[in-house]
């Protein structure tokens, strides 16, 4: 199974990332045809900083390898390293409807929350529909707000295709239910957008502040605490097989342990989670050759496939 993946670099990851969307990811390596790529093309929809743009780039292309994404196992690549994509993007544009643009939601989301109503971002689904359609993608995982996006794709798909033949692969969006949203240090769900994210690459002293902030009730220490609501579990068991979150379970049942010596225990499984993907992480930095070198592999396999797709598309088009 092709599966496709596009992940923009939109600066310091948090633990709500990993275990929503980038773990899953890293263990479906072993099981399908992964084809994963950081859509710098997309951030440009909401930054034009191009020093911050390239630096964002870069920083996310270190973590999402040191935290699992195997370029042996994958395809990865910058989106912008297969030019392909945009001149699909153009020829896309052509069966793409404005109806059917002006009805996507995430365009007016975005617009209410303030970002500028551009032509890059009304047209952001026809860049995305040219992402999934040139890797001729089976499954597409996306979030409960993207699914409108890939159904785009299907819709301009089928328009092509009923008009050159059997050109592009219809793509089936995927939503995995069985990931819970991970809350946030305020109980809502995390996000860089709520201020209430535990970084997954955070220093030390960072990532000891933001544990800090989580939300507790006023129970005394000595006396027993309800697991079921405290963030602090809901977080720590994310980290924690089924006999950990049992133990866990009775030390907030027996009392004598305020919520600061769980915020410590929560601090201490992150660190020890994460301390190999940090390592890495800190190598890719000082050593961006090495980065530059996976990123290079991946899009001369990416840029491959997409040159034999766009000749069968010239065929057809007459170019």
């Amino acid at each position: 199974m092709r599966v496709l993946t596009g992940l923009q670099p939109s600066g310091d990851l948090h633990i709500g990332n990993y275990f929503g969307a980038i773990k899953p990811m890293i263990e479906a390596q072993n099981e399908n045809e992964m084809f994963i790529f950081i859509a710098n093309y997309h951030a440009m929809t909401s930054s034009q900083e191009g020093k911050n743009l390239r630096t964002n780039t870069l920083k996310a292309a270190a973590a999402f390898l040191s935290l699992g994404i195997n370029p042996q196992k994958s395809i990865f690549w910058l989106q912008s390293d297969v030019k392909e994509v945009v001149e699909l993007y153009w020829i896309l544009s052509q069966f793409t409807p404005m109806g059917l643009l002006e009805r996507a939601h995430s365009y007016k989301d975005k617009i209410a929350k303030g970002l500028n109503a551009s032509h890059g971002l009304f047209s952001y689904p026809v860049l995305m529909a040219a992402d999934i359609l040139l890797f001729d993608s089976q499954i597409v995982p996306v979030g409960k707000d993207q699914i409108q996006h890939v159904e785009i794709a299907r819709d301009i798909a089928l328009k092509v295709n009923n008009t050159w033949g059997e050109i592009f692969t219809l793509p089936q969006a995927k939503i995995n239910e069985e990931v819970a949203v991970v809350v946030g240090t305020d109980g809502a769900k995390m996000s860089k957008s709520y201020k209430n994210t535990i970084d997954i690459f955070a220093d030390e002293k960072t990532l000891k502040k933001q544990i800090s902030t989580i939300t507790t009730d006023s129970t005394p220490l000595e006396e027993p605490k309800n697991w079921q609501n405290c963030k602090i579990f809901s977080l720590a068991k994310l980290f924690l097989n089924s006999e950990e979150q049992e133990e866990l379970k009775k030390r907030y049942e027996k009392g004598a342990e305020g919520y600061g010596h769980f915020k410590i225990f929560l601090n201490e499984i992150i660190n020890a989670y994460f301390k190999e993907a940090k390592e890495k992480y800190e190598n890719f930095l000082a050593n961006p050759q090495e980065l530059e070198f996976y990123l290079e592999q991946g899009a001369n396999k990416a840029r491959k496939i997409a040159k034999e797709k766009m000749q069968k598309i010239y065929e057809k088009i007459g170019l």
